[in-house]
């Protein structure tokens, strides 16, 4: 046994040994499971794609006249200002004004609030235009100006659902095509989608939540960020899991970070033909090694991990509970992978490479003993199940 005092002890004295998810693999199979639980310290994790439930409380600070913003757009995306007089929330998923997502648009390019926390976060200058009603504190009706994110006084990404555990395979039975958020699903099952880093990605190496919590540290875009809530539509039900994996979207971190410390490589606007934008987060998580079971987690491999193969077309909203079966990930990497009797092409919404480079990031801020880790002071709950939405007519 080790605790998190003894580890980060050796990392502030330089002498933790700290390993990726992906080096970790055949370092265990050299060395065997004992030996290495005692020589390693931290595996680190990461992941890299998609995260539409994403976000950013921003502050301006005040004009003179002072105004209390009712309504606001930053580059001609709506921000939420039902808070105070100058904070603002930034969605994401929300589009430009006049920049419909649907089919008919001429355009397939959409910009939208993950497009304006990238500029945001870069350095680059955006357009605010707000307006008010008018009180005798805040008498002014309307402004215009421009800014960067060193004018503002806090730029803080909250970003309520990041780094699902596992996620759905998406093909599409039907004979048109289908534009969603796992991309265009060509008609007639003509390419598979899918969107997990697998064996590199955090919450699939720390299956039961041992020690990913609330309070744990994170590498949020290439500033020190943490946990601080379970994720929303977090569910777990180790008992549909393989060891505690599970083959569908389960557990998911609510994570917070310091936007002025980012950097714009490591969050991008995404855009989605026909159906809107997204945000492509990167997220790294240490895993510190306490003991041999913590370790033998992260030593699972792609051809370890299956997901569920979902028809968008008729399954998704799940309407039947019925899958195509499922599929490692050793094999949707492959870039093809059998199904119902064809060889289908497989595509993925997430970077592995990127993941990759951010695990291999982290790992360096570890070993120079400038990133330490944190017991989280709550665990993730789990066998939790996620509720769904009833209307009046009793469907869901």
């Amino acid at each position: 046994m080790k605790t998190y005092t003894e580890i980060n002890e050796k990392i502030a004295s330089k002498k933790a040994v700290v390993l990726t998810a992906a080096e970790i693999i055949d370092y265990v199979d050299k060395k065997g499971l004992e030996k290495a639980a005692k020589e390693v310290d931290v595996v680190t994790t990461a992941t890299f794609g998609p995260m539409c439930s994403s976000g950013c409380f921003i502050n301006f600070g005040h004009s003179t006249p002072k105004i209390r913003i009712t309504e606001a757009w930053i580059d001609d995306v709506l921000a939420y200002s039902g808070i105070a007089a100058v904070d603002l929330f930034m969605g994401a998923t929300q589009l430009r004004h006049n920049d419909p997502a649907n089919l008919d648009y001429p355009g397939e390019f959409r910009f939208g609030g993950g497009h304006v926390i990238e500029k945001l976060i870069a350095g680059k200058e955006l357009q605010l235009f707000a307006l008010s009603y008018g009180t005798d504190e805040y008498p002014r009706r309307e402004i215009r100006t421009t800014f960067t994110i060193h004018d503002l006084n806090q730029a803080i990404m909250v970003n309520p659902r990041n780094c699902y555990q596992n996620y759905n395979v998406a093909v599409n039975r039907s004979n048109r095509p289908l534009y969603t958020y796992m991309g265009m699903l060509k008609p007639n099952m003509g390419n598979v989608s899918y969107s997990s880093a697998g064996q590199l990605s955090p919450l699939l190496n720390d299956p039961l939540y041992k020690t990913i919590g609330i309070g744990t540290s994170v590498w949020l875009a290439g500033a020190r960020g943490h946990v601080y809530a379970e994720g929303t539509q977090h569910t777990s039900d180790v008992l549909r899991s393989i060891n505690g994996v599970p083959e569908e979207g389960a557990g998911t971190l609510a994570l917070t970070g310091d936007m002025k410390e980012m950097d714009a490589e490591f969050i991008r606007g995404v855009s989605l033909k026909g159906y809107g934008v997204s945000m492509a987060v990167g997220v790294g998580i240490p895993i510190p090694v306490l003991n041999e079971e913590i370790l033998k987690y992260t030593t699972i491999r792609d051809r370890d991990i299956k997901a569920q193969i979902i028809d968008y077309s008729y399954d998704y909203p799940n309407k039947t509970g019925k899958t195509l079966g499922s599929v490692t990930y050793e094999a949707l990497k492959s870039g093809k992978i059998s199904l119902m009797g064809k060889e289908r092409e497989t595509s993925s919404m997430s970077s592995y490479e990127k993941a990759l480079k951010i695990a291999n990031l982290l790992k360096g801020e570890i070993e120079d003993g400038t990133f330490l880790l944190t017991e989280p002071f709550k665990k993730l709950p789990v066998n939790q199940k996620m509720k769904s939405l009833f209307v009046k007519d009793g469907r869901s």
